[in-house]
């Protein structure tokens, strides 16, 4: 069965509700409003693709957070596969926060 555009925008919602209870251990932020998600992807059949970076190629967490979200957009209604890219390009920065998150730290 293929999902509609509304469907798929309902996927999309609920998969951003998730990838907001994942949290950078390092910032008290979630990875989300911190921009370490660069784009969700979801095909009319349910499969997602999110491509997402790190705070920096040595983090920590670069084993299990990617795991982390992988196992989050799995459980939303509607995925039925889910695949998570890392990539470095472009480079993350302070910039790429969200307002919130910047407010958050203490940076506005």
């Amino acid at each position: 069965m293929k999902y509609t555009d509304d469907q798929i925008a309902d996927i999309g919602e609920e998969i951003i509700k998730e990838l907001k209870t994942v949290y950078d251990p390092e910032i008290p932020v979630d990875i989300y409003e911190l921009g370490l998600v660069y784009d969700v992807q979801i095909s009319d059949e349910g499969e997602v693709l999110v491509i997402m970076t790190l705070t920096s190629p040595n983090c920590p967490v670069a084993e299990t957070l990617p795991v982390e979200v992988e196992d989050k957009v799995k459980g939303v209604e509607g995925v039925k596969s889910a695949k998570i890219e890392l990539t470095f390009e472009p480079t993350w920065t302070k910039e790429m926060m969200s307002e919130e998150a910047k407010f958050e730290l203490g940076m506005l």
